[in-house]
């Protein structure tokens, strides 16, 4: 279960947080990994840690995942399997307080990256006829939260094109899966959480019933087997990884 021994990955937003678990995770199951961020220090970092590569990107940009997709293929070779990990959030605030710019930049990141990145991989694995493709969504985007309504939507949109894009290329042996995790110790979690205090941290708590919040390790071990063989027939596919939270 997990074996991912040959293969090859990208991780984006790999120099931190769920990222950095996700490709410790297919590491040490046996992957050759690719960790791309907009904090190039960040993902050489992690790579050095795990014995893998690295490149600077923002994945809301065409040129910058276009040059990813050329680092991808001097590095790796073919590629395995991507990972949508990147992603941010706005501050917590009634919707009409969201500024533009937050909202674009939530849209850019957590939506448009999906499309670009799909631009520029989804080809070369429809020519091989094969490829796993997991996209870290939310359970924003199942069960929303009050005052993250914009972020909330990015991730339901998401899940809906982990769907759409299952279906459409599971005729070329593609899968496409996505995991729901809920709010975790990463980078992001006072966002969430409009601020870091032990107050906040147990309101939040509260509303997950195994009473803790996710972990990078968490979302390693279950990207892991999504992307491995031994999940051969899962796609479109949206798995919670939330401790209960969206019962």
């Amino acid at each position: 279960m997990g074996d991912l021994i040959g293969k090859t990955a990208i991780v984006t937003g790999g120099g931190s947080g769920f990222g950095a678990g996700i490709a410790e995770a297919f590491a040490r199951a046996g992957a050759k990994v690719l960790i791309a961020d907009i904090d190039g220090d960040a993902a050489r970092v992690v790579a050095a840690r795990i014995n893998g590569y690295a490149a600077t990107c923002d994945v809301s940009d065409n040129t910058s995942v276009g040059q990813l997709a050329y680092h991808a293929a001097d590095m790796l070779g073919d590629v395995d399997i991507f990972v949508n990990n990147a992603g941010i959030t706005h501050l917590p605030a009634p919707m009409e307080d969201v500024t533009e710019a937050d909202f674009d930049r939530v849209l850019a990141v957590n939506a448009k990256s999906v499309y670009l990145t799909a631009r520029h991989f989804t080809p070369a694995m429809k020519a091989r006829r094969k490829g796993a493709i997991l996209n870290i969504a939310s359970t924003a985007g199942v069960s929303p939260r009050p005052k993250l309504n914009w972020y909330n939507a990015s991730k339901g949109w998401m899940i809906t094109a982990t769907k759409a894009m299952a279906v459409e290329l599971a005729p070329f042996g593609i899968r496409v899966n996505a995991l729901n995790p809920v709010a975790g110790e990463t980078p992001l979690l006072p966002s969430f959480m409009g601020g870091d205090t032990p107050e906040l941290r147990a309101k939040f708590l509260a509303t997950i019933p195994l009473g803790r919040f996710s972990t990078p390790q968490d979302l390693g071990a279950a990207a892991t087997f999504l992307c491995s063989d031994a999940a051969g027939l899962i796609t479109g596919t949206a798995l919670e990884i939330d401790g209960g939270r969206c019962i």
